[in-house]
């Protein structure tokens, strides 16, 4: 039953981000809203291209990892990259950088996105009670 729990929020992480991930893709100016950032010129190919980018590999990273048996590791893809948007934002804020509600907002997602995937990973790839344990299969 927890492994269908955690299956479930992990898909449903996976969808909000494939479409954040999406509308970025095919609306980099959506990123200004969402993240504060301003998207004109050149700098909207590289926006496009490199936010949306993050947010689809790792929601696909996740899509496998809870629907692909013995693909379990793909979970910690999106553990690493958003562990490390999270450290990079704890660094910035350590040399200076300003602070509002968004910013303290989307290190609380990183961080509960981190806890999810790892704990993902860690409770599915667990044997489940009746399984056999790798050493104890008699060929």
């Amino acid at each position: 039953m927890v492994n269908w729990v955690l299956r479930g929020a992990v898909l449903l992480w996976a969808l909000f981000f494939v479409i954040v991930g999406a509308r970025g893709l095919f609306d980099p100016a959506s990123y200004t809203e969402t993240f504060g950032i301003v998207v004109e010129g050149m700098a909207t190919n590289t926006i496009r291209a490199d936010l949306s980018a993050f947010f689809l590999v790792a929601a696909g990273a996740a899509l496998v990892g809870a629907l692909v048996p013995g693909w379990l590791r793909a979970l910690l893809v999106p553990a690493a990259l958003y562990g490390t948007a999270l450290a990079g934002r704890l660094f910035g804020i350590a040399n200076g950088d300003l602070v509002n509600s968004g910013i303290v907002q989307a290190m609380i997602i990183e961080a509960l996105t981190v806890l999810l995937m790892i704990g993902s990973w860690w409770v599915l790839s667990r044997p489940q009670a009746g399984e056999p344990i790798a050493g104890d299969v008699v060929h």
